[in-house]
C-alpha cells in the first residue's frame, strides 16, 4: 500500500515504509531528519562507502554506482509522484549516490572526506551553471539524480584542482 500526498503532507516513517521506492529515496529515513536533510543524506554515504571500498574492486563499485543510479531514477520517480513534489527536500537518495561516486575517487585521508563532503554540499546547494539549468528543467526521477551527479562532477574536479596545488 503506497499513501498518498492526501495522507501525507509533509512525509513522515509512515510514508518512508509505505513502500520500497520511498524508503530509498528517502535515503532509509535520513530524508526525514527535520534541518538539511540533503547534508544527513550526504553523511549517510559515509559507511556505505566503508563498507564496499573494503569489499568491492573499484570496477564492481562503479557497477554498483550504475545500479544505485537506475535504482534511484525509479524510486525518487515514484516518491516524486506520490508526493507530487517532482523533486522533495526529503528525497536523498541522489545525495547518496552522488557522494559515494565522490568518495569513490576522492584520495584517503579525513581532510580529503572532510573537503569532498563540504565541496559536494557547497555544489549540491548553490547549484551552479549548468546545474540549476538541469534542477530546473529535468524532471522526473532522472532529473533528481541527475543534477547530484554534475555536483559530483564538479567535486571531483575541484578535488583535482587543490590536490594539483597542493603537490
Amino acid at each position: 500500500m503506497t499513501i498518498s500526498v492526501d495522507s501525507c503532507k509533509k512525509p513522515t516513517w509512515r510514508f518512508v515504509l509505505s513502500h520500497p521506492a520511498h524508503f530509498f529515496s528517502f535515503g532509509f529515513g535520513s530524508g526525514l531528519f527535520p534541518v538539511a536533510p540533503g547534508t544527513a543524506g550526504t553523511l549517510v554515504a559515509f559507511p556505505f562507502y566503508l563498507y564496499f571500498s573494503e569489499r568491492l574492486t573499484d570496477g564492481a563499485f562503479i557497477f554498483v554506482l550504475i545500479g544505485s543510479f537506475i535504482l534511484g531514477v525509479w524510486a525518487c520517480g515514484k516518491t516524486g509522484k506520490a508526493l507530487g513534489v517532482a523533486d522533495h527536500g526529503g528525497m536523498v537518495w541522489d545525495e547518496i549516490v552522488a557522494f559515494l561516486l565522490v568518495l569513490l575517487f576522492t584520495p584517503e585521508g579525513f581532510f580529503w572526506y572532510l573537503l569532498a563532503f563540504f565541496l559536494f554540499r557547497f555544489f549540491d546547494i548553490t547549484k551552479p551553471p549548468p546545474i540549476r539549468y538541469f534542477d530546473r528543467t529535468w524532471h522526473g526521477g532522472f532529473g533528481v539524480m541527475f543534477d547530484d551527479i554534475l555536483a559530483a562532477g564538479y567535486t571531483l574536479l575541484s578535488l583535482a584542482l587543490v590536490r594539483y596545488v597542493l603537490s
